[in-house]
């Protein structure tokens, strides 16, 4: 093999050759002819000036273009090491100068047959702006991982130098080259020199809900742009949203947005399908649910030519997600699969305020469950851990009065599960509640309605449909705004933030982590810029309207990271128990919870990972402990980056065991709980009749026109309550947006930089380790969707639960764990 090293006597000098791989800007000029324009000098990680710093080497430019694709191009470089300054050749970082216009992706410099070393890889992955545009030099280290007390003296420098820069000072608008990770509250949500209706309060700042001084909430990355004329407090929303450039991810998504519906065929008839316009859906609805069997109508044997994809809630059977068994069943295998809980006790107490809200107890009795339990008494069903209960009048209920003046109408839910002796489970009563007219005081006015029996009169079913219409609205609204933007998107950010600014890209946790922050803060400046800012997509399609975010910043209030790790989150909702003799040590309550049986798998595989990693560079506590980039990465996250919340919620991650149970905890939220809460969001909420977001009439009450008018025509009085049709055409876009796969996405398993992520082979190998694992796990997935007694699997919408897949290709799949929250 000939070698890319040679060595000048007389000068003592030892070449060193390499290639550097390069993508440009498409705009750019011809990369084919750099000339003198990319300049990198080489620090050695061995020899030191007198001020303690690495030796720099002599300006080199890049050389001739060897080999291009349609994405990158690949140069040689040869660099002149002088050994009498620079010592034994050990190069440990490089600096790069871009004198282009116009900015370069720097993938990587891959140095060859360096003496005593062998090939040297330095992974980049970033854009190199102009020279002038940055007040500190542009450093790049190798893939060698180091805590700080381990890195080499020379480099030090230059490793703390980094970190400092990319702090930056807090001072200034954010340019589009910076790369400084700095927070800032949520105050750019709404927009008062447009109209005064659009001024939103700020989110974050205040660990109270007073709502003077702001509402507690995560941080977000600082833009620093001027404040609004009209309120102080307000950044303006004028010119870019600033996200350091390397977070900045390009891809093809784009939102596209378009006479009421008046039957259920008008929505089909998005999709295509052909149907028999004579068939009264509600009718086979009724009896097939009173039967307990289905007839379904195959959607596959019908030709289409779908306008929209098919959401996969009616690919096979249009009316199938009617049944009661449905509706229950997406509680534990739908996109909002966290928020059931174990029924502990009848009546169900609230935990609202009483001196503000009353007495929100709720009025569901035995009397409403026990004839539809089989014989089976409430006392003997929450004994045995067959009673369930979606609960989100909590947090809803405060705001009812608000929103009801508002466009829309509606209730705070609860809704009452049994599970049957077949392991699926029934829908018992549902409860919907109203603030009392003479005054909050005076608590809660509520209804409960009850499934049909089958000697119901008529318009029974037809009520119960709207009850159940209501409930959903409420789930809607709750995972959108809470399980979704707030407890994944929301939260992860001021990790990425705390993580750049504290922890070195050498250091092993930032390795660790970075993969599950890629495109984080895109999606997140995305979604303030047309989401979740006043007017958007959000607030024009949910309940909540206006008071959208505020809400979730309510619930913010009470988040507790060390709670969302799943074995934690399931034994809090009561829906599991400690178990050594199950699998994972807990034995689930509901054993066919596809989420969780599922979600178990893959947090015992990251565990696994994270266990074995961790303590590969951390021998001892005492290395946690003591490790200082770690300490003031985790008091940063605590004290700002999730500041408005109790300190004392936070372990003080001083061990091994709190280390691997944190990163672990991050790493499950950033991939698996976003997956399973993000990628059905279009095969369930695609179909709005299965999944409305807001409703705008009230329960019709006997005797009125209203209900008239639901005896007449059910189908229009069902589509008059629940989101009208813009509204619903714009969430099928939006939920079909975010339900895509992107083809450049990088899920569980996969790292940007293939095995050259770190240059330590026994991470990679469990890492790859990890991977396989993975592999197994799908597969293990694949048998229980097959397996026909396991019936939540699949349901009455024959839909099998394929989310937590951790393998996916592109565009829209109903599976796939991307590493990170990217969309």
């Amino acid at each position: 093999m000939t070698s890319f090293v040679s060595v000048s006597a007389r000068n003592k000098v030892t070449k060193l050759k390499g290639i550097v791989i390069l993508k440009q800007n498409k705009d750019a000029a011809d990369p084919s002819i750099p000339g003198r324009s990319v300049a990198l000098r080489l620090i050695s990680d061995s020899t030191v000036d007198g001020n303690g710093k690495g030796k720099v080497g002599e300006r080199t430019y890049l050389g001739s273009l060897i080999a291009s694709d349609e994405t990158q191009f690949h140069f040689n470089i040869t660099f002149e090491w002088d050994t009498e300054k620079l010592g034994a050749p050990s190069p440990g970082a490089f600096f790069i100068e871009n004198f282009n216009q116009s900015e370069l992706f720097l993938v990587s410099l891959t140095l060859n047959d360096v003496p005593n070393h062998g090939t040297i890889n330095f992974n980049c992955n970033s854009w190199i702006y102009n020279a002038k545009n940055y007040h500190s030099e542009r450093i790049f280290f190798t893939n060698k991982t180091y805590l700080l007390s381990e890195t080499p003296a020379p480099l030090v420098y230059y490793r703390q130098e980094e970190l400092k820069t990319l702090r930056g000072d807090g001072t200034g608008e954010r340019k589009e080259w910076d790369r400084i990770y700095d927070y800032d509250v949520y105050n750019d949500l709404g927009e008062p020199d447009k109209e005064a209706g659009l001024g939103r309060p700020v989110l974050g700042g205040s660990s109270t809900l007073e709502g003077s001084d702001g509402f507690p909430y995560p941080r977000r990355v600082r833009s620093g742009r001027e404040p609004s004329k009209k309120d102080p407090k307000t950044e303006s929303r004028t010119g870019r949203i600033y996200i350091p450039r390397d977070e900045l991810l390009h891809t093809d998504e784009s939102l596209i947005f378009s006479q009421e519906f008046n039957t259920f065929q008008d929505v089909l008839s998005l999709f295509n399908i052909q149907i028999n316009h004579g068939t009264d859906i509600l009718s086979k609805f009724n009896k097939t649910s009173r039967s307990n069997e289905l007839s379904p109508i195959n959607a596959k044997s019908v030709a289409k030519s779908s306008t929209y994809p098919t959401p996969q809630v009616i690919a096979e059977d249009y009316h199938a997600w009617m049944a009661d068994e449905e509706f229950a069943r997406q509680m534990i295998a739908g996109v909002n699969p966290n928020a059931i809980e174990k029924l502990l006790e009848l009546p169900r107490k609230s935990k609202l305020d009483s001196k503000l809200y009353g007495d929100n107890t709720s009025t569901i009795t035995k009397e409403h469950l026990e004839p539809n339990m089989n014989g089976v008494t409430v006392k003997e069903a929450i004994e045995d851990n067959r009673l369930y209960i979606l609960d989100h009048h909590d947090a809803i209920y405060p705001y009812l009065r608000k929103v009801n003046e508002t466009e829309a109408k509606t209730y705070a839910a609860r809704t009452i599960l049994f599970v049957k002796d077949d392991g699926t489970l029934n829908p018992l009563a549902i409860e919907l509640s109203l603030p009392h007219p003479n005054g909050d005081s005076f608590g809660s006015v509520s209804n409960v309605y009850v499934p049909p029996n089958k000697d119901a009169k008529d318009d029974e079913p037809l009520i119960w449909l709207l009850a159940k219409a209501y409930a959903v609205v409420n789930d809607s609204c709750c995972h959108q705004l809470v399980s979704h933007w707030l407890k994944t998107h929301a939260v992860v950010e001021p990790f990425v933030i705390a993580t750049n600014r504290h922890l070195s890209v050498l250091h092993p946790i930032h390795k660790l982590l970075v993969p599950h922050y890629r495109g984080t803060m895109t999606i997140n400046a995305r979604s303030r810029n047309i989401l979740i800012n006043a007017g958007g997509i959000v607030e024009s399609t949910f309940l909540f309207e206006k008071y959208c975010m505020e809400m979730s910043a309510v619930v913010y209030k009470d988040w507790v990271f060390a709670e969302e790790g799943l074995p934690t989150d399931l034994k809090n909702r009561g829906m599991a128990v400690d178990d050594d003799s199950s699998p994972h040590g807990l034995r689930l309550l509901i054993e066919d919870y596809p989420y969780a049986s599922d979600g178990l798998e893959i947090w015992a595989a990251i565990k696994s990972w994270v266990d074995e990693y961790v303590n590969f560079y951390y021998e001892s506590d005492k290395d946690v402990k003591d490790d200082e980039e770690l300490k003031a990465f985790w008091k940063e996250l605590v004290e700002v980056g999730h500041g408005d919340l109790k300190t004392d919620k936070w372990v003080k991650l001083e061990t091994r065991t709190e280390l691997i149970e944190t990163c672990t905890t991050l790493i499950w939220i950033a991939s698996a709980l976003h997956a399973a809460v993000n990628f059905g969001q279009y095969q369930y909420g695609g179909y709005i009749l299965n999944r409305p977001t807001k409703t705008i009439r009230f329960m019709p009450v006997k005797g009125s026109h209203e209900f008239k008018e639901l005896a007449k025509d059910y189908m229009k009085t069902y589509l008059t309550t629940i989101t009208p049709k813009v509204e619903t055409l714009e969430v099928m876009n939006t939920m079909l947006v975010l339900s895509m796969h992107d083809p450049n996405e990088e899920y569980l398993g996969q790292r940007t930089e293939g095995d050259l992520w770190t240059s330590d082979p026994k991470p990679v190998e469990a890492y790859k380790k990890f991977a396989k694992k993975l592999i197994e796990i799908e597969e293990e997935f694949i048998q229980r969707n097959n397996n026909e007694s396991l019936k939540n699997r699949y349901g009455p919408v024959k839909f099998p639960y394929t989310l937590l897949y951790p393998s996916s290709g592109p565009g829209l799949t109903g599976r796939g764990i991307p590493n990170s929250v990217s969309i």
